[in-house]
Parts: structure tokens; C-alpha cells; sequence
């Protein structure tokens, strides 16, 4: 069989269900990405408390997640997800398992991972605030709130956004492993496709060239976000 038929979208080719599958990756990195900000956030500001216990809680966080390989994390999420839906499941008298969503679980764990390293973005970014600005806005009589809304978030994410470039990058590979979870992913595609067709290097090496067109194109909108973000300083601060 030639490769354009193989690689083709034609009744025999396998190019339309690629697409699809990468889409799908996409899809799992952007919830996983979402769930990660809100998980970030809160370990962000647990270690930047004042309380011992928060940041006690936050960088045992940070160092569990970061340090446990994610293909683990996967299969606790998966697995104890699925075990949890099926004791509720009972509770609500349904006989029989109930498997965690495969998209849901990988999201999840994903996520999960994806705050530990976001936590310590968004602390690095806080951090790089001039303590002047804060000051200056407390003497003017700025609340808590106001504070936030007008110094603190904007410039947080400002010098955040390189960072998060580099979690959404380590999350998209991250999400090839949720294709043990069964969700028809783009690693899982190429698998299934290489399989059936015994075209083992062809499809592993589209399945690569996939993953590049992805992560290309996501630092290109992330370089040209943080151009965005930094257009209004002077030429050189929060650039890299």
C-alpha cells in the first residue's frame, strides 16, 4: 500500500483519524493546563504564606508531584478514580465496576503534575514584583483586592507566561501517556494504526511529526503572547 493511501483520508487511509487524535491531545493539555492554573495557584499561595503549615503543605506538594514519574500518577488517578466511582456507584445501588472516564482521568492526572510545576512559576513571578509597587499601593490606602486585581495579577502573569509556554510544552508529552488509560489520543492512534497495518516506523514517525507541528505552533502563540504582555515596558525588562 502506498503511503498517501496509508497517510491519505481516503477509506483506507488513517490521516482523518490522526487529525482527530490530535485534536483529542490538545483537548486533554488544555483542561490539564486549566485544572494545573487552579492548582498552581492555591500551592503558590500556601508556600508564599506566612503560615509554616501552608507552606509546609505546599512544598510537599510541589516535591511529590515533581518527583513521582507521571505514568504512576496516571494509574493512581485512573485506577482510585475508578474505584472511587464504583463505591459510589454502590452507595447508589449499581451493581458492578465503573471505570473512570479515560478523558477525565487523564485530564486529571495531568493536571495534577501540571500545578506542581505551575505553583512554582506563578511563586517566581509574584516574586518578581517590585516590593515598591506593593508598598506604594498600601500606603495609598489600596485594599487587599485592589491590590490584586490592579498590581499583583497583571504583572504575575506577565512574567509568567514563558513559564507557563514550558508547562504547556512538558504537558502535551506528558499527555502521550494518558493513551494507557485507553483514550484515543494521538499516541494511542499511531499505536492502534501501526498495529493493524504493520507499518510500525511510518506511523510512529507521523505520530512525531504531529507532536512538533503542536508544540511549534504552541510556542509561537506563547512568544507572541509574552511580546504582547511586555510591548508596553521599556525595550528589554521581562524580555528574555
Amino acid at each position: 500500500m502506498a503511503l498517501i493511501d496509508i497517510l491519505g483520508f481516503g477509506a483506507t487511509g488513517w490521516g482523518g483519524l490522526l487529525l482527530v487524535a490530535a485534536l483529542m491531545t490538545l483537548a486533554v493539555t488544555a483542561v490539564a493546563l486549566v485544572i494545573g492554573a487552579v492548582f498552581g495557584a492555591l500551592v503558590a499561595s500556601a508556600k508564599l504564606s506566612s503560615s509554616r503549615t501552608f507552606r509546609m503543605l505546599g512544598g510537599t506538594y510541589t516535591t511529590v508531584f515533581r518527583g513521582v514519574p507521571e505514568l504512576l500518577i496516571i494509574y493512581l488517578v485512573y485506577f482510585g478514580g475508578s474505584g472511587a466511582v464504583t463505591a459510589v456507584g454502590a452507595w447508589l445501588g449499581y451493581e458492578g465496576f465503573l471505570g473512570m472516564p479515560s478523558f477525565a482521568a487523564g485530564a486529571l492526572a495531568v493536571g495534577i503534575i501540571s500545578g506542581a510545576y505551575q505553583a512554582e512559576v506563578y511563586r517566581s513571578a509574584f516574586l518578581s514584583i517590585s516590593k515598591g509597587e506593593l508598598e506604594a499601593a498600601h500606603a495609598i490606602g489600596m485594599g487587599r483586592g485592589l491590590r490584586f486585581r490592579r498590581i499583583i495579577a497583571p504583572q504575575v502573569m506577565r512574567f509568567a507566561i514563558p513559564g507557563i509556554g514550558n508547562v504547556w510544552q512538558l504537558s502535551l508529552k506528558d499527555s502521550a501517556l494518558v493513551s494507557v488509560t485507553g483514550l484515543a489520543d494521538l499516541m494511542r492512534t499511531s499505536q492502534v494504526a501501526a498495529g493493524s497495518t504493520r507499518e510500525y516506523f511510518i506511523f510512529y514517525i507521523a505520530g512525531g511529526c504531529l507532536y512538533l507541528i503542536l508544540t511549534s505552533f504552541s510556542d509561537r502563540i506563547f512568544i507572541t503572547a509574552e511580546k504582547r504582555a511586555n510591548r508596553s515596558m521599556p525595550s528589554g525588562i521581562g524580555q528574555a
